[in-house]
């Protein structure tokens, strides 16, 4: 199929989003004809990207001169050590400006990458090409970088856009059943957010979209990245209206923290246990009717996502849970901060609630 373009309007940047499958064999052609030219390249690689795949970008840029840093990408390696490591490469092959950093991996390869990007001679080109579902309908788009630290999750970043994101649709065959879960999970949250046209597309089609099927697949990715690019024109630096973006996230950042961003949940898991807890206080304090509520935990249960946060966590863990929800980045007083849902596309920002009473909320939770 013919790739799709869909092009960010932000303050700080204008670019575009390549979506199709095998793209990559082009990327040269594509760079070129977006006017992004460079002289040396980093090429920042998640290990588990398939070789063959690499050695296609490394021909297709065969005119520039590459350097490489591959690693370990996981929520554990998403620190300023990592960052560092990037930062010497640059440093010791005399990086100029209008050189560049290319991220080659899912959203933690993208978080570190621009994250050094950003800090590297204050501003460095930056080019995304992620390959994981999850980065490919939200990590990559709208210019958030960071690291973890042991405070919490993405507590260290910047704001950076990228000049180019490409998403290749044919990385998506080497992924195991678990990483296109999670992808998904960030597909739902955008449709409940602000498309019930778009969550009625994936209740009927979510078979094909999970199987990979074409065009299901590049429609679900497109259809993200346009809410996604509605929201980030209007509020680059979550001043206000991105804010909906974080729905689920501050129960789902909370959780994976407190279990050390061990395997047991990766991050789109934990968004979408994140999703289902919001939900469930949503009902609770009858911001959403039941008949909605129903609708959408039928819609989780039926694709058998991960929706049950007693299968993870116990009583024994809701202090350490309310530790990391007290110091999410969206807070601004001591209190938490939620994005909670009315209807199937529409949320509501800036909802504060104590954590003593969010606490009693998760231990009804975790008992019931």
């Amino acid at each position: 199929m013919k790739p799709i373009k869909l092009n960010i309007k932000t303050f700080s940047q204008n670019y575009p989003i390549i979506i199709g499958p095998n793209v990559i064999q082009n990327l040269a052609s594509i760079l070129n004809n977006n006017s992004i030219n460079f002289n040396q390249c980093l090429l920042v690689i998640d290990e588990k990207v398939p070789k063959k795949k690499i050695s296609k970008i490394i021909k297709s840029l065969k005119k520039k001169k590459i350097s490489k840093f591959i690693f370990n990408s996981n929520e554990k390696n998403k620190n300023l050590n990592i960052v560092n490591k990037i930062l010497q490469i640059l440093l010791d092959k005399n990086f100029s400006r209008l050189d560049c950093v290319i991220a080659i991996g899912g959203g933690i390869t993208g978080d570190v990458s621009g994250f050094a990007a950003s800090l590297y001679k204050r501003g460095l080109k930056f080019i995304n090409i992620p390959t994981t579902l999850l980065a490919q309908v939200d990590s990559s788009v709208g210019g958030k970088t960071g690291v973890n630290t042991k405070e919490g999750k993405n507590l260290i970043g910047s704001f950076y856009q990228p000049k180019i994101v490409i998403s290749d649709t044919s990385f998506l065959k080497s992924l195991p059943r678990r990483e296109i879960i999670c992808g998904y999970g960030e597909i739902l949250k955008h449709s409940l957010i602000l498309s019930k046209n778009f969550f009625n597309y994936l209740n009927k089609n979510y078979f094909d979209i999970l199987n990979l099927k074409s065009p299901f697949i590049e429609r679900a990715i497109c259809e993200s990245c346009r809410i996604k690019k509605q929201v980030v024109e209007t509020d680059e630096k979550e001043k206000g209206r991105r804010k909906i973006l974080n729905f689920g996230h501050t129960f789902a950042h909370a959780y994976e923290a407190t279990l050390g961003y061990s395997k047991k949940l990766n991050h789109g898991e934990a968004v979408i246990l994140g999703i289902v807890t919001a939900l469930k206080l949503s009902l609770e304090i009858k911001l959403i009717s039941q008949k909605k509520y129903n609708q959408i935990i039928n819609h989780i249960i039926k694709i058998k996502l991960p929706s049950n946060v007693k299968s993870y966590f116990s009583q024994k863990s809701l202090n350490k849970i309310i530790s990391f929800m007290v110091k999410d980045k969206k807070n601004i007083t001591k209190k938490i901060n939620l994005i909670l849902i009315k209807d199937i596309g529409t949320t509501v920002i800036d909802n504060e609630y104590s954590s003593l009473k969010i606490k009693k909320f998760l231990k009804r939770e975790l008992v019931n």
